[in-house]
This record gives C-alpha cells, structure tokens and sequence, in this order.
C-alpha cells in the first residue's frame, strides 16, 4: 500500500533539495518554506509537518525561489532520476 503522507524534512531530503535531512530540518525550522494546501498558504516551521499529495511549495533552493508541487513520496533517498518524480515544477517558477 502506497504512503498517503509523509514529513516534510523527510520529503525534501529524498526528493534532493537539501543534502541531508538535518539541513531540510533546520530550513525548514527557520520558516523559510511556505505550504499551500486548498488555496490556503502558511509559512511551516516544523520539520515533521505532514505533507500531503498535490501540496505546492515554496522555497530558496541553489540562490532560487523554487514552486514545488507534491507528486509522490518515495520510500528511499533514491537516484536523482527517482527524486525528480517525486515532485513536478509549476509553471511560475
């Protein structure tokens, strides 16, 4: 049965934006990535907040701002060709 959910710090580290999970963590705790869920944006500043399918991100990756949408969520840290069908860019960023 496929995971319906799963940690943010957790999603960002298998899907290949921050080389260690302890580094998603600690972008993630400074409230430095905004969650939209429904038409709802917050600003999240905890690590094991639970992210759902179809969850759209914002957040500075590499000196960019990178608009995220949530496709699926792994069950490792794979290749980054598995990474990248984790998530699908959006068309803004």
């Amino acid at each position: 049965m496929a995971e319906e959910t799963c940690r943010l710090d957790v999603w960002l580290w298998r899907a290949r934006f921050f080389k260690t999970r302890a580094m998603a963590a600690q972008v993630v705790g400074a409230g430095a990535i905004r969650l939209t869920r429904a038409g709802a944006q917050e600003r999240v500043s905890r690590p094991a907040k639970t992210l759902h399918r179809g969850d759209e991100l914002v957040f500075a990756f590499a000196g960019r701002l990178r608009e995220v949408r949530v496709e699926a969520f792994g069950r490792r840290r794979g290749p980054p060709t598995e990474a990248r069908a984790l998530y699908s860019p959006l068309e803004d960023s």
